[in-house]
């Protein structure tokens, strides 16, 4: 009898932008594809944690949507950013309240990045809520999230699609970027100058990662909504179901995926 494949999905960060990988999970489950193993930075790694907690696509959206992220912010009276993520963990306890990667339906390991050290630090085990918050801890913005002697920061920094944690333990890495910056001819102020600067180089260590991956899927056209745009979301999920829907019917080789593949659950 053959054995149930083991298919892991890499999701970069983002920003808000990272709502497009909730229309790429809904298009991969639709399809038949069901995964056994997430990895995630940033945006990736929050989206991804929701899922991996058994929430669908919709409903995640629909969380995003109505929740004001933030009013969970408060100043930060420091040197190292403008706000406190601390009090985010009481959003995120709404919904991940057991606080532990191992009480969620499919394995996660979420990226960080020590900047003190200067290395990538991987979470999969103990608590859940802070490795969280400090994958998605954007330097200069946020102060650094302490876990242990660690101060750690975005993730996305050193490693923007974390599909390390799965070679070696699944048969097929999917890997999703959602930073695809389309040219421009004009860079108009110093906000989009810094802002795309910091995508390129995000997205370069994206792309040197992309040989390790089986599929490797990235949304067009996402670089022309703002890290920060909300009022965006549902776009943002078609987006992501629309071109995943369109690589499945291009690359029907991907459907091998749902051969022995079942829905994934720690039960």
């Amino acid at each position: 009898m053959k054995s149930k494949l083991k298919i892991g999905i890499a999701l970069s960060g983002g920003g808000v932008r990272g709502i497009a990988h909730l229309g790429v999970l809904k298009a991969l489950t639709e399809s038949g594809i069901f995964l056994t193993k997430v990895s995630g930075t940033s945006a990736g790694a929050i989206a991804g944690a929701m899922f991996c907690q058994g929430y669908t696509p919709e409903e995640i959206l629909k969380i995003i949507v109505e929740t004001n992220y933030f009013k969970f912010l408060r100043p930060a009276i420091s040197m190292t950013g403008f706000f406190k993520m601390n009090s985010v963990g009481n959003l995120f306890r709404l919904y991940l309240d057991h606080d532990d990667f191992a009480k969620l339906k499919i394995p996660l390991t979420v990226a960080a990045t020590d900047i003190k050290k200067g290395k990538v630090r991987y979470y999969s085990e103990g608590e859940l809520i802070r490795p969280i918050m400090a994958s998605s801890c954007i330097p200069g913005m946020f102060d650094p999230i302490v876990i242990g002697k660690r101060f750690l920061v975005d993730g996305g920094i050193l490693n923007n699609l974390p599909v390390e944690p799965l070679e070696g333990i699944c048969d097929y890495v999917i890997g999703v970027n959602c930073n695809q910056l389309p040219e421009e001819s004009n860079v108009g102020n110093m906000k989009k100058l810094i802002e795309r600067s910091i995508i390129m180089a995000m997205n370069y260590n994206v792309y040197s990662r992309k040989s390790k991956c089986d599929y490797f899927i990235e949304p067009p056209g996402l670089g022309r909504y703002g890290v920060f745009d909300i009022k965006k979301a549902s776009e943002l999920f078609g987006v992501g179901y629309d071109h995943t829907m369109n690589f499945i019917e291009n690359n029907p080789s991907i459907l091998e995926l749902t051969v022995n593949s079942v829905k994934s659950s720690k039960a």
